[in-house]
C-alpha cells in the first residue's frame, strides 16, 4: 500500500429520502439498508481498507455522530474521526480534511467519497481507484469516477466528457449537469458521452488547496488563518470559529464546475448511490411477484413489485398493493407509491410543519 494514499469518507448527511428508517439522530449511513449484516459505512470502510493504509482512512462526520462512528468502526483510529460542528455541504468538508492532511503529508493524494453508496464489484472498484490515484499523483488533474448509465435515471447528476481519451480510459470533462428530466436523461443515454456522477473525487491535496485559493478565496483564507492549530489539541476551537463563516456549498459547485483540469474515468463496478427506497428495491432480492422484502415477519398476499421494510419483531401482512413502498418502524408507517418516492422529502417537511421533530 502507498503511504501517500488517503481517503476521506463523508458521513455527515441525514438521508431524508430513506425516512422513516433514516432519522436525523441515526441516518442511513449507519443502517443496514440491504440486510447484508453490515451498515453502509462499515461496507465503505472495508472497501477502502483493501488498498488504503488503515492509518490513512478518515471519516468526516457531524459532531452528533462521532459516537456512532466509534461504535460501528472500532478499528478506526479515534483521531481519524473528523467532526464538523455544523452541516455546510461538501466544500468546507473537503477544505477541512485537506488542510489537516497537507500539514501531515505534503505528497498526499486523497479520495473523497460518500459513506452510503453500494459497490458490488470491489475488485473493479479498487483497480479504478488506484488508476485515478496514479493519474492524480503525476498530474494536476482532478478526477471523478463516472458510471456508465444503464437506463435514463432522473435522480443522478450527469457528467459529459470528450470522446477522445487523454490516457488509458481517462477523459476530459466537458460539463456537469444536475438531475435532468426524463426526456433529457434519455438524450444523455443516447449520446454515449454522458456518465452518472458517482460523487467520488480524487486529487493531490496540494492541488485542491490551490483550487480553493483560486475559486473560493474567502473559504481558503478562513482555514489558512487557523492552519497552525490543525492536528493539535486546539483544532476544535479553530473549527468552531471557521465553520459559522463558511459558505454552504458543494465541492461540485465550488471547484469542479469552475476548474479546467477535471477528468473522468468511465467505470463499471456495480454502483448505486442508494439514495432512495427505489434504489434499495433495485438491489434487493425479489420474490416471484417482484416484491423486495427487508424484514423477518412480512407476509405478502396478492401484491406485486412492492418495496417492504419492517421491524424484525413485528408481523406485517400486506395484501393487494402494486408498486408501493411500505416502511414500518416502531413510531411511523409510510405507505407511498413508488413513483412518488422523490416527494418523500416533501412529506418529511410536512410532518415537521404539522407534528414537529419527534418523528424525524
Amino acid at each position: 500500500m502507498n503511504k501517500h494514499h488517503y481517503v476521506a469518507i463523508m458521513a455527515g448527511g441525514i438521508g431524508s429520502r430513506f425516512w422513516p428508517k433514516s432519522r436525523t439522530s441515526y441516518p442511513k449511513q449507519f443502517l443496514d439498508i440491504l440486510n447484508t449484516g453490515k451498515t453502509l459505512i462499515q461496507a465503505t470502510y472495508e472497501r477502502y481498507a483493501r488498498f488504503i493504509p488503515a492509518e490513512n482512512i478518515y471519516v468526516v462526520t457531524s459532531q452528533d455522530y462521532v459516537s456512532i462512528v466509534e461504535e460501528q468502526l472500532p478499528q478506526l483510529q479515534k483521531e481519524n474521526i473528523v467532526a464538523e460542528p455544523s452541516r455546510k455541504n461538501t466544500a468546507p468538508c473537503v477544505a477541512y480534511i485537506s488542510f489537516k492532511l497537507i500539514e501531515k503529508d505534503p505528497e498526499a493524494c486523497l479520495i473523497v467519497a460518500p459513506s452510503d453508496h453500494l459497490v458490488l464489484d470491489p475488485d473493479a472498484f479498487e483497480q479504478v481507484s488506484l488508476r485515478a490515484l496514479e493519474f492524480a499523483r503525476d498530474s494536476k488533474a482532478f478526477i471523478t469516477l463516472g458510471i456508465k448509465p444503464t437506463y435514463p435515471n432522473t435522480g443522478y447528476g450527469y457528467i459529459q466528457h470528450d470522446v477522445e481519451s487523454v490516457a488509458d480510459n481517462i477523459h476530459k470533462v466537458k460539463t456537469f449537469t444536475e438531475k435532468p428530466n426524463l426526456e433529457l436523461a434519455k438524450t444523455f443515454m443516447a449520446s454515449g458521452d454522458f456518465l452518472w456522477n458517482a460523487g467520488i473525487f480524487i486529487w493531490r491535496v496540494e492541488n485542491i488547496l490551490q483550487a480553493f485559493e483560486s475559486f473560493q478565496p474567502e473559504m481558503y483564507e478562513l482555514f489558512a488563518q487557523e492552519k497552525e492549530l490543525f492536528n493539535t489539541p486546539r483544532e476544535k476551537e479553530a473549527i468552531d470559529r471557521i465553520y459559522p463563516q463558511c459558505t454552504n456549498i458543494s465541492i461540485d459547485y465550488a471547484i469542479m464546475e469552475k476548474a479546467d483540469n477535471v477528468y473522468v474515468i468511465p467505470s463499471s463496478f456495480g454502483w448505486s448511490d442508494l439514495g432512495t427506497w427505489n434504489s434499495a428495491y433495485d438491489n434487493l432480492e425479489k420474490d416471484y411477484l417482484g416484491n423486495a422484502v427487508a424484514g423477518d415477519k412480512v407476509m405478502v398476499i396478492d401484491a406485486t413489485k412492492c418495496m417492504i421494510a419492517a421491524e424484525s419483531s413485528k408481523l406485517v401482512v400486506l395484501q393487494g398493493l402494486d408498486d408501493f413502498i411500505v416502511v414500518d418502524t416502531p413510531d411511523v408507517l409510510l405507505i407511498c407509491k413508488k413513483e412518488k418516492e422523490q416527494e418523500i422529502k416533501e412529506y418529511v417537511a410536512e410532518v415537521k410543519r404539522n407534528i414537529g421533530d419527534m418523528h424525524l
